[in-house]
């Protein structure tokens, strides 16, 4: 199957361009400034007033499946991710079973090649026992090992120091964290219950799951990969304090540490707490509107490397309980990408950062072969953006089997016109094409 794109902009390593793709099978045959003359037969979209970009890879997310599927499952979310312009994501281990053994990986992998419609890759779970499974990950087939260095969803917590010491001493493959310090949270959970008892305001989320936890947790982290120059990716990264761990001064290819930043932390302020309430209840908490803008500097000076989601979804039976009983994480991937083309709009990041940060670099981070790009021999995962076509978010339009968003009722300036998935038109103006699914993501290590 042959499509042509033509008068299209294009946002691909660092510039912004007229031009037209050709997309031949599951690959980009041709990219050229300019008009390209079709072929007999080929579909021909035209592209004009459209911007296109690299799908999004979102190396993030919480799709529940085993275990958990009456929050969602790979195929719903995969479907929302698809509408957003996501096109690769990377699942996390907490589900249930939690993914703690080879076996229990490879179930989610043949999962996923049934029901997924965009392309993915599951981490590897760790906990404080199963070290030698952990070690049995093949780098070239699995995207990372995820490491809770503070409980969450899924009660996986790694506080262990001698299992800690042997994963970043013994892991050749991308190491992921999730860093709140445990006995930091549990010291301001408890001053919290002297005062309010069972009935805790969401206000004092911030506050028990504090900055300094996240500071202290990070910290421990960047000692262990420095001491066994392990290669370490800190995830959402939620304060202005520890963008001052990281560097920009070094390329890419040469960062042992990198980080992430999530949407809700570049867009939420623990202002919103009051109006939002627990759905805006994520670990780590959303923080202060200086540590938003702390992360949202660090994401345009370099000291933060991507951008991805943290899309954890709840219902919201789950989601009206009180503090300690409701679940933190929300449904995201639908909305993230036009939550940073508003933040464009509003002159917070420029396109070629969006881009860069969530494309260009999760694919040279994680050494994902002829992806991320818009290049010539590169898989043709596409997304076609209407930069100025306002749409409301509504329970008529979200697509997430927990059937709410935080950002419902919101009007975004811009839209996801089409979404292509190894080439195939897999989202076409609010239609969903499901005839082909998605690849199980490589890694060149």
């Amino acid at each position: 199957m042959r499509r042509l794109i033509k008068n299209a902009t294009l946002v691909n390593e660092g510039r912004i361009f007229n031009a037209s793709v050709r997309i031949n099978n599951d690959l980009i045959e041709e990219v050229k400034e300019g008009p390209i003359e079709p072929m007999n037969g080929e579909e021909v979209i035209d592209a004009t007033g459209l911007h296109l970009i690299p799908g999004m890879i979102d190396d993030q997310v919480h799709f529940r499946e085993p275990g958990l599927t009456h929050k969602a499952d790979i195929h719903s979310e995969s479907r929302a991710a698809v509408a957003g312009g996501i096109t690769s994501f990377m699942e996390m281990p907490n589900t249930v079973p939690q993914a703690l053994t080879q076996e229990l990986l490879q179930d989610k992998y043949d999962r996923a090649a049934e029901v997924s419609l965009a392309n993915y890759s599951f981490f590897m779970g760790a906990s404080n026992d199963n070290l030698d499974e952990v070690l049995k990950t093949d780098p070239k087939r699995v995207c990372g090992v995820k490491i809770f260095m503070g409980a969450s969803t899924g009660n996986m917590l790694v506080d262990n120091r001698q299992t800690l010491e042997g994963i970043f001493g013994g892991c050749e493959m991308l190491i992921a964290t999730h860093c709140e310090d445990e006995e930091t949270i549990r010291k301001n959970s408890a001053l919290a219950k002297e005062q309010w008892g069972e009935d805790v305001p969401i206000e004092q989320h911030p506050i028990i799951r504090s900055a300094e936890a996240c500071y202290k947790s990070s910290s421990l982290a960047i000692e262990l990969a420095t001491k066994h120059d392990a290669r370490l990716h800190i995830l959402h990264i939620s304060t202005a304090k520890e963008t001052e761990l990281f560097r920009n001064d070094i390329p890419m290819e040469e960062k042992r540490i990198t980080a992430e930043a999530c949407i809700h932390h570049m867009w939420f302020t623990d202002a919103d707490y009051k109006e939002k309430g627990n759905h805006i209840k994520w670990n780590p908490a959303v923080k202060t509107s200086q540590d938003r803008e702390g992360v949202r500097q660090a994401v345009i000076s370099g000291k933060i490397d991507v951008i991805a989601t943290d899309h954890a979804p709840h219902t919201l039976e789950e989601k009206a309980r009180k503090y300690f009983q409701a679940p933190s994480g929300g449904p995201l991937v639908q909305h993230a990408l036009p939550a940073l083309f508003d933040l464009y709009h509003q002159g917070v990041f420029s396109l070629e950062i969006i881009v860069d940060k969530t494309s260009h670099k999760v694919a040279s981070m994680f050494d994902i072969p002829d992806r991320g790009f818009i290049r010539k021999g590169y898989k043709a995962d596409l997304c076609l953006v209407d930069l100025n076509s306002p749409w409301k978010v509504g329970k008529e339009n979200i697509l997430y089997k927990c059937g709410w968003s935080p950002f419902e009722g919101h009007q975004f300036k811009s839209q996801i016109v089409a979404t292509f998935i190894n080439g195939h038109k897999a989202y076409w103006k609010g239609e969903l094409d499901e005839s082909q699914k998605g690849e199980r993501l490589q890694f060149d290590r």
